[in-house]
């Protein structure tokens, strides 16, 4: 069976359900999960706000406060569940991409991630992100709704 499962955050609630999901999953089988974040490169012409207002130093640095979060939170998941996480931080404009390369550097064998994120919609259609790791990964994929 899977013996290592790549659970992409974003720190929506979607991705949290997923995350639950993922590890309440590895603890049944017995797998390790790697915990995964994807945060934008900085751009000089954006319309993302934080970009516009920080330096590229400010925005690297509030970046990667922000992954570590989220990265803590997943593996206090893991933690409570027995289960053992790592934690990756990715830097990318694609993050479907970094999904993909993440899970194949690790050596995962599954990714379990949210049907939707921060940018998703309410309803039966499935993220950008999610769509694209689904068309493009040649790992399985379970989405979690």
């Amino acid at each position: 069976m899977y013996k290592r499962i790549l659970l992409p955050t974003d720190g929506s609630d979607a991705s949290r359900r997923a995350i639950q999901y993922g590890v309440d999953f590895a603890r049944s089988i017995g797998a390790d999960v790697v915990a995964m974040t994807a945060t934008r490169v900085f751009h000089t012409l954006t319309a993302d706000s934080e970009m516009l207002e920080q330096t590229p130093e400010q925005y690297a640095e509030a970046s990667r406060a922000r992954a570590q979060r989220l990265l803590d939170e997943v593996m206090a998941v893991a933690r409570d569940a027995g289960v053992s996480c790592t934690g990756v931080q990715v830097v990318s404009d694609e993050p479907y991409e970094a999904i993909i390369d993440t899970a194949r550097q690790h050596m995962c064998d599954l990714i379990v991630m949210a049907s939707h994120g921060q940018r998703g919609i309410k309803g039966l259609l499935l993220g950008s992100e999610t769509q694209k790791v689904l068309v493009h990964s040649a790992i399985p994929v379970v989405v979690h709704r």
